[in-house]
């Protein structure tokens, strides 16, 4: 029974993979093999002009991708940690109501978000700039960032902060040296997430980034193909590249997100 439990789970994760294959093979074929038919499963006489292609012009939205991420990892905890504890511990009056407007938040589709800001920005002239995409990209981790630093902080001992103020910690004290450093998991799953919406986000960088000389890398790739519809390869091989910081973080921190992603879900 376990045999053949494990035989479906590997032919599930295969076939989920695939278009991962498919998309690292063609980046490998040559422009005058993309039509074979039969296809070319394996990069039997691999290239790597399409490598070389995305390096020379998808550097700069690269660039600009990592920028937009790291800036929104930066707004999301400057917002959602302080609002975390200030729920978790402080319990404001209200924090119900704030939790299902948080929750309710994370409902509303991006598309129908992105319009309301397209109409805000053409006021406050934030149209077509990396600050505009990097407020728009927080508003999707804000949301997940609180409930999920609510949800650790509620479960850190009280204990811990009636001590520190016994030893005339204030309310910020007892937040930056109690609970910031026991709250490292939770920040690192918050971060790795808030950084992915960013990386990966198309409808915010399409909507209000539309006419902008510097863009991220997913507008890179929608205008790569429009521009370049024969170079399979090159589109290819730059979502291959686009592809690897995401996977290179999934794995670096995976402990941390176990860690971080059951924060509170049990209570001593």
């Amino acid at each position: 029974m376990k045999s053949w439990k494990t035989a479906a789970g590997v032919v599930l994760v295969g076939v989920m993979l695939f278009p991962v294959y498919w998309m690292f093979n063609v980046s490998l074929t040559r422009t005058g093999d993309m039509r074979a038919d039969p296809p070319h499963w394996f990069p039997w006489n691999p290239t790597f002009e399409g490598y070389e292609a995305a390096f020379a012009q998808q550097v700069p939205a690269l660039a600009t991708s990592l920028f937009i991420g790291l800036g929104t990892v930066a707004l999301t905890l400057v917002v959602a940690l302080p609002a975390g504890y200030s729920l978790a511990k402080l319990r404001p009056r209200g924090a119900r109501g704030i939790d299902f407007l948080l929750l309710a938040a994370q409902m509303i589709p991006a598309v129908v978000m992105a319009m309301g800001f397209y109409a805000i920005y053409i006021r406050l002239g934030m149209l077509n700039t990396v600050p505009g995409l990097i407020v728009a990209d927080s508003t999707l981790a804000v949301p997940f960032g609180v409930l999920l630093f609510r949800a650790f902080m509620a479960s850190i001992p009280g204990e811990l902060m009636a001590a520190a103020q016994i030893d005339g910690a204030g309310t910020w004290r007892t937040f930056r040296s109690i609970i910031l450093p026991l709250s490292r998991n939770s920040v690192i799953t918050v971060s790795l997430f808030a950084f992915l919406w960013a990386w990966s986000d198309f409808i915010f960088a399409s909507t209000l980034n539309r006419n902008s000389d510097v863009i991220p890398i997913t507008l890179g790739i929608f205008r790569y193909i429009g521009n370049n519809t024969t170079q399979w390869n090159s589109i290819m091989a730059t979502a291959v590249i686009a592809s690897v910081p995401a996977a290179f973080l999934l794995v670096l921190a995976q402990r941390y997100i176990a860690a971080g992603v059951t924060a509170g879900a049990v209570k001593d």
